[in-house]
């Protein structure tokens, strides 16, 4: 059985998250729902940089544009936040982007609005040039 990219930080941030969704439910805003995971991180010891900014590379090339992770966790994985009612491919094929483009190679989009939570796991393992 493969061990999966960064499997021990990705099982720590889904059991904060866990955690916040059985304290607060589902409908609360979306900066809610993050500032709740930032004090759980907070509690769990888990090491994070909120509303990271993540510098964007084309061909190797750094552009001058960037894009703005809600948090990063362990230096490696990229977590968005989301409050809505189901996950959609947009959301889905922004997270994989932000991990094209960026340094990560692991990218988490959790969602706080469903009745449990839920959260899809990305890897894009490709190495960047810098």
């Amino acid at each position: 059985m493969s061990k999966l990219l960064f499997e021990e930080e990705t099982f720590k941030v889904i059991g904060a998250c866990i955690n916040v969704h059985k304290k607060l439910g589902n409908g609360f805003s979306e900066s809610a729902y993050r500032k709740a995971v930032e004090i759980e991180f907070l509690n769990t010891n888990i090491p994070y940089e909120q509303e990271k900014k993540l510098p964007i590379y084309y061909d190797g090339e750094l552009l001058d544009e960037f894009f703005i992770a809600d948090f990063v966790c362990f230096d490696s994985v990229l977590l968005d936040i989301k409050s809505v009612p189901n996950i959609d491919a947009q959301m889905q094929q922004q997270v994989f982007n932000y991990l094209k483009s960026s340094p990560l190679e692991v990218g988490m989009l959790i969602n706080f609005g469903e009745k449990s939570l839920k959260w899809k796991r990305f890897v894009h393992t490709i190495s960047i040039e810098k």
